[in-house]
């Protein structure tokens, strides 16, 4: 059984009456009434809380109430003017609960006695409206600053209508230690507000105001930070206040299914903590899934897929067969496997369309990700093929699962008329997939692999391009055997192919690879000399070293005692490839070389013929 969740009107975008339809649809059980949405919708609190009970939903927090203690008496009582209004307001609305921050503009008086009388006084005109007041101390409040201080001030208040609210953010971005919260009694957190957030070097509010994300998606602790509060016996909503510019500009129902999964994956990060918090409704746990083993395949989806052909075998690729039933192709080197698919692909240019992996219980997994609301997919199987569960990633990317398979997989039984698998093949497998996601589809895509999939997240970074940034994130399996780049095209890209994704595959010796590649005729992209020179400086590599790099288009890097060889292919349509070579424990994905790789292919893009 699962607890019950809530979400902040001010995470998503639309009138007050889109976001409580979105709400509603995507399964939350309540919402929290951000003022200024209120404030300019047409329809009056009356109409609202109808709306609320038609969706089913509860009105489980109006916020935010500020500037309310730490003042004089003369400011305390239009403190209690505006409170009055309020309180009738909610009445009307029909909700219980008022969010109270610690002051920021006219706080001047540095008193928790001060404080806590205003807050007493505050809860009496409260109680007699029938409404709590859940005290918050915001990260940059002038004076009280920190959940503790907080909570002082409501014990020293000691009114049954004051408790405290508990955020994520306020806390966590002060490098507070939250074990504390589990001092606190239960019954006086009033609320819990949960946003996660990227670790970033900026003032407070800046980075609370445009840059908190959904859980799961950034740098914070939230498993441990929830563990303490439902320790502390909290028995409310768990509910999300994410002020993000991405998430108040995009589709509404599509931002408020993505933070549901949040919530669904932090509950079940919690369910596995080793002192598991205990609570009559949750937290829910998932179905058992481990992490994907390995790569089972990658498709490229293309109505002329022959391109793509020819640079597989000229990377030394066998031609395994056609598909029983379908326009489809199978090439496979090692256990790098790729599909070329025909199929319902008209005016498609070649396009990194699908992604298997193979994981240990292909029905755990497709339950895990039915539970976290991973859209379906749905491709014809005639009897005797095997049908394969596969659901669909945020940037349009069908993922697919199969059985661990020390050869061949099954399903390459459906392949015919192709040659034998090649013994003395230089690739062994596929090292990473890199796709490529719009900018408002990113965290949504790091969420979903990182919840669906239990990849973990390595650290974020940006590369150079000639039209821009390119935002990176890497997910993988704690072993590397499965390696996803996701990564964010510059606004500035414009190409009617798209941003290219590629495949990178691993191979144990990528210069005999080259070498036997160009003998095939593969052309690698093309790499400036300037390059080799640096390259040369940098790692002070001998002269026939460079010189062979430089002739094969392959490009080098090291990280401590770890070395990266990769060369890349041109461009398909929106697809290529890289082979790369990793030695020493070499543990990244030669970025150093990324800014040369896109400047060289922005400049093949704009050659007339291409």
């Amino acid at each position: 059984m699962s607890m019950r969740t809530s979400i902040a009107t001010v995470c998503l975008s639309g009138t007050l009456a889109d976001k409580l339809h979105a709400a509603a649809e995507a399964g939350f059980d309540g919402v929290e009434v951000f003022e200024p949405d209120l404030v300019a919708s047409p329809a009056s609190p009356e109409e609202i809380s109808a709306l609320a009970r038609r969706l089913g939903l509860s009105l489980d927090l109006y916020q935010p109430f500020r500037d309310a203690e730490g003042v004089t008496e003369e400011e305390f009582e239009r403190v209690l003017r505006r409170a009055r209004a309020k309180f009738r307001l909610m009445q009307r609305l029909g909700t219980d609960t008022m969010l109270v921050c610690s002051n920021v503009g006219t706080a001047t008086v540095d008193d928790d006695e001060v404080s806590a009388s205003q807050l007493r006084r505050l809860g009496e005109e409260a109680a007699a409206h029938g409404v709590r007041l859940a005290f918050e101390a915001l990260a940059w409040g002038r004076y009280v600053d920190d959940y503790r201080r907080a909570w002082r001030i409501v014990e020293l208040a000691d009114h049954p209508a004051v408790g405290t609210c508990l955020d994520s953010f306020h806390i966590l971005s002060r490098g507070h230690d939250p074990a504390a919260i589990e001092q606190i009694p239960g019954a006086k957190i009033f609320f819990l507000q949960l946003a996660d957030a990227p670790a970033l070097s900026m003032d407070v509010l800046s980075w609370s105001r445009h840059h908190r994300l959904f859980p799961g998606e950034g740098a914070f602790d939230l498993t441990a930070f929830l563990g303490h509060v439902l320790r502390a016996g909290y028995d409310g909503p768990l509910s999300l206040e994410v002020f993000n510019d991405t998430f108040r500009q995009t589709e509404v129902l599509r931002t408020a299914q993505q933070a549901k999964r949040s919530l669904t994956w932090l509950e079940d990060q919690a369910a596995r903590l080793p002192d598991p918090p205990v609570r009559a409704d949750g937290p829910a746990r998932l179905p058992d899934a481990a992490q994907p083993s390995g790569f089972d395949f990658v498709e490229v989806k293309a109505e002329d897929a022959g391109a793509v052909d020819v640079l597989l075998r000229q990377l030394g690729f066998t031609f395994r067969g056609r598909h029983r039933s379908k326009p489809v192709r199978l090439w496979t080197q090692g256990r790098a496997r790729v599909v070329c698919n025909e199929q319902q692909a008209r005016d498609w240019v070649p396009t990194l369309a699908a992604v298997g992996f193979e994981v240990a219980d292909p029905a755990a997994s497709t339950a895990r990700a039915r539970l976290l609301e991973a859209p379906a997919v749905f491709r014809r199987a005639l009897a005797g093929e095997l049908d394969l569960s596969a659901f669909r990633a945020p940037d349009g990317t069908e993922v697919f699962l199969a059985a661990d398979a020390d050869g061949d997989p099954a399903w390459v039984r459906e392949f015919e008329d192709g040659e034998p698998p090649a013994r003395d093949g230089l690739l062994t497998g596929i090292d990473h997939v890199n796709l490529a996601h719009a900018w408002q589809r990113f965290d949504e895509a790091v969420l979903f692999y990182s919840s669906v999939l239990g990849l973990g997240t390595d650290a974020g970074q940006e590369v150079a391009a000639p039209t821009g940034l390119v935002r990176s994130q890497v997910v993988r399996s704690d072993d590397g055997a499965v390696r996803l780049a996701l990564n964010v095209a510059p606004l500035a890209f414009d190409h009617p192919d798209g941003f290219p994704q590629h495949v990178a595959f691993g191979s144990g010796d990528v210069l005999a690879l080259a070498r036997q590649a160009r003998e095939r005729g593969l052309r690698p992209i093309p790499i400036p000399a300037n390059y080799y020179d640096d390259l040369q400086a940098r790692f002070d590599l001998a002269d026939g070293v460079v010189e062979e790099l430089a002739d094969l288009g392959v490009l080098h890097d090291r990280d401590g005692t770890g070395e990266f060889t990769h060369f890349y292919t041109e461009t398909i349509g929106g697809v290529f490839f890289e082979v790369v070579q990793r030695r020493g424990g070499y543990e990244g994905y030669g970025a150093a070389n990324a800014p040369v790789r896109l400047a060289a292919q922005y400049e093949r893009g704009r050659r007339p013929g291409r």
